[in-house]
């Protein structure tokens, strides 16, 4: 890359011989100035407003205008003279955070090349420090007729310098925000924190200018003889009143289908805060437990078998034929009950025999010792 200037850097006492390197490019697509009816190119041409005789470059010098017109003369001996030290030199003044330096103030960026073998050794000694104090150096160096302020930072391992606007040049921003006290809703904040968060972060390296390859497409194509149709033109959506909240929802739901998130950010947005339809609520079911005792307490003591249980759940069928074909657990519990019934009888019964039983055994000792006594007084007559 060709060096637009020559100079030094200095650090302290350490000079470090540089060269200045331009680090952006304008992409832009230039035209030229023709005659509409031929196509002649316009051309200035720089004539004394005084003689109105053409004077060429080498007859041209330097004036300030005064308020009033008046014009005085500045020489290049004038300015050579001036005790400039930033002439050839790049002085760095001091070490400051990165934070510090206010983005309004960035310029131009240029690569700083070391000039030669010997100012490799400094150049280095520089960056590294830079790299390891995590600060920038704000510098002052003089620049096509003027004196300018400078930022050199780290980037991969070349030392870039940014030129700085003094900060005099930075215009306050007096009259340019809203004059109305404009109250913002948190829901209106929330809406623009998830809109950013969609958005979410961009490379870019992937970024281009449209409009310039649009322009280098109509001019192919008028090259090759093509005549592209007019596109249509964008409605003008300026000074439009809209909704705030319903714009902030269209933008973030137009970011989430760009980003292929559409369905299911709008299912989970349904499931986390959408509305709910409440179904009406069903009437409890009586249990079949309850059923069955209820059926079972009006029935009389001894009667309580399973003929009855079975008739009320007979009646029940009868009554409600659908329910019971879809609730078997209630023909079920009732049979469970009946069982119960039964077999509370049946022990009632085996206790009764088995008290009696018990009744009878001391009668029937008492017969047989009656008996043994009458044949043992037999033997005694005989």
């Amino acid at each position: 890359m060709r060096s637009i200037w020559n100079g030094a850097i200095s650090f302290g006492l350490v000079s470090i011989p540089i060269k200045l390197v331009n680090a952006t490019e304008n992409r832009s697509v230039s035209f030229r100035q023709v005659h509409v009816e031929d196509g002649g190119r316009i051309r200035y041409r720089k004539v004394c407003e005084l003689d109105g005789q053409e004077v060429t470059s080498a007859d041209i010098g330097k004036a300030y205008e005064e308020a009033d017109g008046t014009m005085i003369p500045i020489t290049d001996e004038d300015l050579a003279a001036l005790p400039l030290p930033t002439a050839k030199t790049i002085e760095i003044v001091s070490f400051v955070a990165a934070s510090e330096i206010d983005p309004m103030q960035m310029d131009t960026a240029y690569y700083l090349s070391a000039s030669g073998v010997p100012a490799a050794k400094p150049y280095t000694l520089l960056r590294e420090a830079l790299k390891r104090s995590d600060r920038v150096a704000v510098a002052k160096f003089a620049l096509r007729g003027r004196e300018r302020l400078g930022m050199l930072r780290v980037v991969d391992d070349v030392i870039v310098m940014h030129g700085l606007l003094w900060p005099d040049e930075i215009r306050r921003p007096e009259g340019v925000a809203p004059d109305s006290d404009v109250k913002v809703r948190d829901a209106e904040l929330d809406l623009a924190d998830a809109l950013m968060d969609t958005l979410g972060q961009v490379d870019l390296d992937s970024l281009h200018d449209d409009y310039r390859e649009a322009v280098e497409q109509m001019i192919a194509a008028k090259a090759e003889g093509v005549e592209e149709p007019a596109p249509t033109p964008s409605a003008d959506r300026g000074g439009q009143v809209i909704d705030l909240m319903a714009a902030l929802e269209g933008s973030v739901r137009a970011a989430r289908e760009a980003r292929g998130e559409g369905a299911a950010a709008d299912a989970a947005e349904e499931g986390a805060g959408g509305s709910v339809t409440e179904l009406p609520a069903r009437e409890p079911k009586k249990s079949a437990a309850a059923s069955g005792r209820k059926t079972a307490s009006k029935q009389p003591a001894k009667k309580s078998t399973s003929k009855p249980a079975a008739k009320s759940a007979d009646t029940k069928s009868a009554d409600t034929k659908p329910v019971a074909k879809k609730t078997p657990a209630k023909s079920a519990s009732s049979k469970s009950t009946a069982s119960k019934a039964a077999s509370k009888s049946t022990s009632a019964k085996a206790a009764s025999k088995s008290a009696a039983g018990s009744e009878s055994k001391p009668a029937a000792k008492k017969t047989a010792a009656k008996t043994a006594t009458k044949t043992a007084s037999r033997k005694r007559a005989s």
